[in-house]
């Protein structure tokens, strides 16, 4: 009888539980079993593997072959357990002179040719073989992502016969090097192509600065969609710890892209899109758009389009900065740390106030149309702010002077990050109750006229913390250390639109 335990990892959420699969040859009818919660595709490796083998003119064993993946109560899935499978048959028959594999894990799914094709979740598997001081052997296509996660051995393999090579001491596969890729902001639209809608800007500033929730409310061809798809090119870099984590929540999805490392996610699912397709689930739970836009934005245009109760879903995300999947055999919990901009019309027909009286809308639609919108998911968006069309004069004018461009204002916006990193180690939008009471101090001036906004304006306790920090981000751009009546009244007004059009 002869025995190989060969190492690899699972894939469950954002974690990958090591497998140790364990192949076992002995006397009897030539049979292949496969044990320890396969699901599918695990149990048709046997018939991917027996390929790979015989085209890669190794001989596949005419006996009894069982392949155990441990721990048994651990769901495996996905075509990832070909390589560790091929090569614990291969060593428990003779055919490896190595034999102890405990210093490498495998992952990687074979063709029929014996070529090794990439998997999902590659840089998160490396970020947890990384504590074992292992080394990785995987697809060649997935070398590279691993290798953000610095300070793993990996090494990428193109066919079976390559790492075969490189267990037999023939010829060692290279180490991939981990190679920070240059930031690549080419393709971020530039502020400087929106015409007028100063005051949306300023709003999208401050929202940059604080990482604050953004609604915008205007008739169609505003700009709305625009402005918030220049939003990423005005927020403050990622750091790499950051970047990192983007990236392996973005290859669990598809194969994270090189040439998008640093870039902050810009997610726009459709109004069609599901609850499941927002926050993410399945019965192999995987991110959902509110996931893959972590440390990024989430743009929701058309808001009122969407089905209410997929809108509910974001609001225990909004103020925890995560989601938690749960299902019968498991539970996977997914960051969620996102900046939420919605855009929608003020009416069905998308001109309710236009001065050409362009708009048919009754009342109980309008009404209808708003309520569509739930208080309480309101209530969690910092800012609402009316965006107008853009004056016929000001389209037509294409001498008018362009404004400021998306560097000029990251600028600005990445030295009022830095004053809330330094003073309170997260931006403003996440501050907790204990943070506002030591960040958020007001003058005399300032909370005289803070309180008579609640008293006028019904400002629930939510409301009240969130228009102190919008704020408190106010202040930090213009360098204030104490939040001033200018700065409290500015943050007011991104809360209260024109009573016509209020939606708090």
């Amino acid at each position: 009888m002869s025995l190989a335990v060969v190492h690899s990892r699972a894939q469950i959420g954002m974690e990958a539980p090591p497998v140790t699969v364990e192949v076992h040859l002995a006397n009897g009818l030539p049979n292949l079993s496969i044990v320890g919660l396969p699901e599918t595709a695990v149990m048709e490796s046997k018939d991917r593997v027996r390929a790979a083998l015989q085209n890669a003119r190794f001989e596949f064993p005419a006996r009894r072959i069982t392949i155990n993946l441990a721990p048994a109560d651990l769901p495996k899935e996905g075509g990832r357990f070909d390589l560790p499978i091929a090569i614990g048959i291969l060593a428990a028959s003779g055919q490896l002179a190595a034999r102890d594999f405990d210093h490498y894990e495998f992952i990687g799914e074979l063709a029929l040719t014996g070529k090794l094709r990439p998997v999902l979740g590659a840089l998160s598997v490396a970020l947890q073989t990384r504590q074992t001081g292992r080394a990785l052997i995987l697809p060649a296509v997935n070398a590279a992502e691993a290798a953000l996660a610095d300070g793993v051995d990996i090494r990428g393999a193109k066919h079976l016969l390559e790492v075969t090579a490189h267990l037999n001491g023939e010829t060692p596969l290279a180490r991939q090097e981990t190679e920070t890729p240059p930031t690549n902001a080419a393709d971020i639209p530039d502020l400087r192509d929106i015409k007028g809608q100063h005051r949306a800007r300023r709003a999208l500033e401050i929202a940059a600065a604080g990482g604050h929730s953004l609604l915008m409310i205007g008739p169609p061809g505003a700009g709305k969609t625009m402005l918030a798809a220049r939003l990423p090119g005005i927020l403050p870099p990622l750091g790499d710890d950051e970047a990192l984590e983007t990236a392996a929540i973005q290859s669990l999805h598809k194969r994270f892209s090189m040439s998008h490392w640093k870039q902050r996610p810009f997610r726009t699912p459709h109004h069609t899109a599901s609850a499941v397709a927002l926050v993410g689930g399945g019965s192999h739970p995987r991110p959902g758009e509110i996931s893959l836009a972590h440390h990024g934005v989430l743009f929701l245009d058309e808001l009122p389009e969407f089905n209410r109760h997929v809108l509910e879903v974001l609001r225990e995300p909004l103020e925890s900065g995560a989601i938690t999947i749960s299902r019968a055999a498991r539970q996977s919990e997914f960051p969620a740390r996102f900046q939420l901009v919605a855009a929608m019309n003020p009416c069905p027909c998308g001109y309710y106030g236009d001065p050409s009286g362009r708009c048919r809308c009754t009342p109980d639609k309008v009404n209808h149309y708003r309520a569509r919108i739930s208080g309480p998911l309101l209530d969690r968006i910092d800012m609402h702010i009316e965006v107008p069309p853009v004056p016929r004069e000001l389209l037509l004018d294409q001498t008018a002077r362009a404004g400021e461009s998306s560097a000029q204002v990251q600028e600005r916006v990445e030295t009022a990050r830095a004053r809330q990193i330094t003073r309170s180690g997260c931006a403003n939008a996440t501050l907790n109750n204990k943070q506002i009471e030591d960040s958020c101090r007001l003058d005399e001036a300032g909370r005289q006229l803070l309180e008579q906004a609640i008293d006028r304006l019904g400002f629930s306790a939510r409301a009240y913390h969130r228009v102190l920090k919008v704020a408190r981000t106010i202040a930090d751009l213009a360098a204030e250390e104490m939040i001033r009546p200018a700065h409290v009244a500015e943050a007011v007004q991104y809360r209260c639109l024109d009573r016509s059009q209020t939606l708090i």
